[in-house]
Order: structure tokens, then C-alpha cells, then sequence
């Protein structure tokens, strides 16, 4: 399960370029939810957020995705890298998780590999030797991370304000050193019901773009991300993009488009 949320989420926050992880300081100065400057700094930050992503063309990091099942008891963490980068109109994602630590136990390697080309997702897991090819476009026409992202998860910046204020009652939870802390809730009759109830996104005021996204899902799960050194629209050859399928693996289970 935590493989399926870590795929959705990453995908989405690959969007949101960020320059450093900022850990999140308690002692957040509350602001009153229905200000007249609650409101401007909503605004002000979903307008930044958009301006600061506008160009971006490539973007690779370290990643670490925390996955918490309160109810269970337990935790798992991912780490690995994540490379995006556009070519001409054509756009590529490949996310490679190399370790897993499960609640105390000892970090332990883990790979696994989710490579999108426009058209197909594939996913090769390396513990089992399975491979999972899934078209999620014609050929003709091809989907940007971005689209594949909206499909999942809330992009956070990249909706038009007046829909993503559709989706959630959005407020601003507090300003922890140079950050934005933005709280959304989702609505009642909102497209994100089913899968989510709330989402936190924690925003560098220099750069401002995100430094941290939490999301709550329904099931009461906590899918958390962090950026590690990341970098933004630095040359990215098509050859990171390329895999080889091992000769011990199994044959590759292809799901086509609409199944």
C-alpha cells in the first residue's frame, strides 16, 4: 500500500521544486484564519508558488518518503532519487527508492524503480524480479508528469486558485521561521473526498516554494515527503531514462490503456 501512496505523492511533489529540506520548528505563530492578512498571504503564496514553478524544465533530488499507519503502529521509510526533465514536448519521470526502514528496525537495501515516458508507467521490482508495464496514454498522445500527478493527488500551486479554493477551505496555520505553513481541508463535496482529508504543505518564504507536504488520507494513513538536495533546470541527458530489464526476471505484466 505504502508503494501506491509513495508513487502518488512523489509524482505530485516532483512539481514543486524546492532548493533545501527546512525541518518544520515548533512554536508556529498562529494566524487568524479569517484575516484580512490570512487571506493576502493565501493569495500572495499560491501566486508565487505558480510564478516559481512556471520554468521549470528539469529537476532531480534525493527523496525520503515517510509512510505512518497510527492504527498499526508502524512506520516505513523510503529513501532514493527522483529525476524530471522536459524534452522539447515530451516529458520523463523516473523515481528510484533504494532503502527501506521499517519501524526500528535497521535501514536494509530495497530497490524498486517507477519510470514514466509520456505513455507508459513502468514499475521493476527488484525483491520479487517482476515487472509491471501500465499505459496510462495513447500514443499520440502523451500526458505530462504534471497531468499524471492532478489524476492522484491535489497539485498544490499548479491548479487555478479559484478551483484549488473549490477543493479545500485553505488557511494559513502559522509562519515558523521562513516558512509558510498552508493547512488545507478538504471539502465535503470536493473530487479529493474519497482518497483525502487533509493536506499540510510547509513553504520557504525566500524561494517560495515548498519545503515539506503531509497528507492525511482517509484511512487515517500519513504520507509525508522530504527534498534533498535538489536540483532545478540543470541539464539532464535522455539516458537516465533508459533501463534494462534483467535477464532473471519475469516476463513483464503489460496492462493496457483503460484497464
Amino acid at each position: 500500500m505504502y508503494n501506491i501512496r509513495a508513487l502518488k505523492i512523489v509524482v505530485v511533489v516532483l512539481t514543486i521544486i524546492v532548493t533545501h529540506w527546512l525541518a518544520y520548528c515548533a512554536g508556529a505563530s498562529p494566524v487568524e484564519p479569517n484575516s484580512d492578512a490570512n487571506v493576502g498571504l493565501i493569495e500572495s503564496t499560491l501566486k508565487g508558488l505558480n510564478d516559481a514553478t512556471g520554468g521549470l524544465q528539469s529537476y532531480q533530488c534525493e527523496v525520503e518518503y515517510i509512510f505512518r499507519q497510527p492504527v498499526l503502529d508502524s512506520k516505513a521509510v523510503r529513501t532514493g532519487a527522483l529525476y524530471y526533465a522536459r524534452f522539447g514536448r515530451d516529458s520523463r519521470l523516473r523515481i528510484n527508492f533504494d532503502t527501506l526502514t521499517q519501524d526500528d528496525g535497521a535501514q536494509q537495501k530495497y530497490a524498486e524503480q517507477y519510470i514514466f515516458d509520456g505513455q507508459w508507467l513502468t514499475h521493476i521490482d527488484f525483491q520479487i524480479k517482476q515487472v509491471q508495464k501500465r499505459q496510462l496514454a495513447e500514443a499520440n498522445e502523451p500526458i505530462d508528469a504534471f497531468e499524471l500527478a492532478k489524476r492522484n493527488f491535489p497539485l498544490i500551486g499548479f491548479d487555478k486558485t479559484d478551483d484549488l479554493k473549490q477543493q479545500f477551505e485553505i488557511n494559513v496555520a502559522g509562519e515558523p521561521n521562513r516558512l509558510i505553513q498552508l493547512q488545507l481541508t478538504v471539502r465535503p463535496d470536493s473530487i479529493y473526498k474519497n482518497d483525502y482529508k487533509s493536506v499540510e504543505v510547509w513553504i520557504d518564504k525566500e524561494i517560495m516554494l515548498p519545503a515539506k507536504i503531509s497528507a492525511v488520507s482517509t484511512e487515517g494513513d500519513i504520507c509525508e515527503i522530504k527534498f534533498v538536495k535538489p536540483k532545478v533546470n540543470e541539464k539532464i541527458g535522455e539516458k537516465v531514462f533508459e533501463f534494462t530489464i534483467p535477464d532473471d526476471f519475469g516476463k513483464p505484466e503489460i496492462i493496457p490503456l483503460g484497464k
